[in-house]
């Protein structure tokens, strides 16, 4: 079966990594974007430029009406999605939940939880057999923030990711027997534009294996859910991490 693999947020940090793996284990990619066109253009070059085939979407996922144009655009000009790594998410102001406006917390719960359903509902409407579609697999982006709490810098952000997890578990099971698999990736700390220099530095030394994350390594367990070697993995919550629990 020819691999069509929607990637939401892929213009960079882990999104670009894992476009990118993605088309080198044979997938044809549509690297999603909200803002920054050059960077996600550079990114589909870069798998084209390789002998890969990919495409931009420009599309903010937490908008009904965008993400149902995105989905539609890339089956007209890839073909029949076989994938979606929901991985579009943004942090949010760092500090104490007392201090977070309205306007901020509906932001950050947009993009991570809106954004998320929108997008698993969007392809399980062209993937599921009950829809008369062929399967395929979902991998949902959380954070071991989810289990953290992250208390006092990003306690928002750690309960969207929670959010993330019970999709995850839930939608699993909905699916299961309509061909679809549902899995998540929980990244550690990672080198990103998303924590602080500050962070990566002080925080890295003090985890289990010693150091941050590549966003490759995250890539890695991507791919790997996406493929059949993962054929009877759903619902699973992948920590990669380092050893952090």
């Amino acid at each position: 079966m020819e691999r069509i693999t929607l990637i939401t947020g892929g213009s960079r940090g882990i999104g670009s990594a894992a476009a990118k793996l993605c088309a080198e284990a044979g997938h044809a990619v549509a690297v999603n974007y909200v803002n920054n066109a050059d960077k996600a253009e550079a990114v589909a070059t870069a798998i084209r430029d390789a002998g890969g085939i990919a495409m931009t979407v420009q599309a903010d996922t937490g908008d009904e009406a965008q993400v149902e144009r995105m989905f539609d655009a890339v089956t007209a000009k890839l073909g029949r999605i076989t994938g979606l790594v929901n991985n579009a998410g943004v942090h949010g102001p760092r500090g104490r939940l007392d201090e977070l406006t309205n306007d901020e917390i509906q932001a950050v719960l947009n993009t991570n939880v809106l954004g998320y359903f929108l997008c698993a509902r969007a392809v399980v409407k062209r993937m599921s057999t009950k829809h008369g579609g062929d399967g395929g697999a979902i991998v949902n982006v959380s954070s071991g923030s989810a289990h953290l709490g992250a208390p006092n810098d990003g306690i928002l952000y750690a309960a969207s990711k929670g959010a993330v997890n019970s999709l995850t578990i839930g939608l699993s099971q909905e699916v299961a027997r309509e061909g679809i698999r549902v899995n998540t990736v929980a990244p550690g700390l990672t080198e990103t534009d998303m924590p602080t220099t500050e962070v990566l530095e002080r925080m890295g030394p003090q985890l289990p294996a010693g150091r941050v994350g590549q966003p490759e390594e995250i890539g890695e367990a991507i791919v790997w859910l996406l493929s059949d070697a993962a054929s009877y993995v759903n619902g699973a919550n992948l920590r990669v991490s380092g050893g952090r629990i």
